[in-house]
């Protein structure tokens, strides 16, 4: 359960399935904060709102039952017409509502639902729960693709290390010669990448924390990657160093001229948002 601030006021949410799903209660506080469940009731029971609920679900949810929303359809708008939440959910099938009891209970609907019935309560609220809620998105977005850029470099790096352990390192070697030799070719990534070792990386940057893969771009994260996996290819073909060198420093060059071009890395650099293919 996480929470955002929206003119001054906290808006629960949390995902499920994949999902987001806010909290109407805290919406309907905004309004009247000691009639919220009144205020949920009197906007399900609108015909508008039953028949935007009805399409909702039919577009998302396959185990949706429509005979039973066509009999709340018929009877919305009537003045003896009531709806809770958990009757709509119970009776329809519904997934778009979720009614939670607990100390972080409450009235929860998916965004899309949400943002409707934040523009019942009132149109400034809606704007303005929209575009908080798309700035933590974002900023969301921006850490799952550093999240990803590293996590993918980790396991190529364990993919690289297995290699060298099973085809270079000979038995019965130290720790210390052991590690030696991991330091060794991951400066053999470092000079086809960087054209420079760790320790020369050091040197010439003797304040900066951490080592040179971590102040690389998304462009350098995304070859090295990829050298990682054809080093260890190499290294499971036979071939030396020196002949492994120079066809790594050749294909970081190619991939590094097409990786600052491509429009999906140049996207995830920015924070804009997932990568997506791009439609032809």
């Amino acid at each position: 359960m996480e929470t955002i601030k929206v003119l001054n006021r906290d808006v629960a949410f949390y995902t499920y399935n994949e999902n987001d799903y806010i909290c109407l209660t805290d919406i309907a506080r905004y309004k009247n904060a000691n009639r919220t469940d009144d205020l949920i009731r009197n906007w399900l029971r609108n015909r508008n709102t039953i028949e935007f609920l009805g399409i909702w679900e039919q577009l998302n949810n396959l185990g949706f039952k429509p005979v039973e929303f066509d009999g709340f359809k018929r009877q919305a708008g009537l003045n003896s017409f009531t709806l809770t939440p958990s009757q709509w959910i119970q009776k329809t099938n519904a997934v778009g509502i979720i009614s939670k009891a607990g100390r972080y209970g409450g009235t929860f609907a998916h965004k899309d639902i949400a943002f409707e019935f934040a523009a019942w309560v009132s149109v400034e609220f809606k704007l303005y729960l929209i575009k908080e809620f798309q700035r933590l998105k974002d900023a969301e977005y921006k850490q799952l693709g550093w999240d990803i850029r590293r996590n993918l470099a980790k396991i190529n790096y364990r993919i690289h290390t297995d290699a060298i352990k099973e085809n270079l390192v000979p038995v019965e070697l130290s720790k210390c010669q052991i590690n030696n030799i991991y330091a060794t070719e991951a400066d053999i990534l470092n000079m086809a990448l960087f054209g420079m070792t760790a320790a020369e990386w050091r040197d010439k940057n003797p304040g900066q924390k951490g080592n040179i893969r971590d102040y690389a771009d998304i462009s350098q994260l995304v070859c090295l990657s990829n050298l990682e996996n054809l080093n260890a290819l190499f290294i499971n073909e036979g071939l030396p160093q020196q002949k492994r060198l120079i066809k790594l420093n050749v294909i970081a060059i190619q991939q590094m001229k097409l990786l600052t071009e491509i429009w999906q890395v140049k996207k995830l650099e920015k924070g804009t948002g997932p990568l997506k293919t791009p439609r032809r």
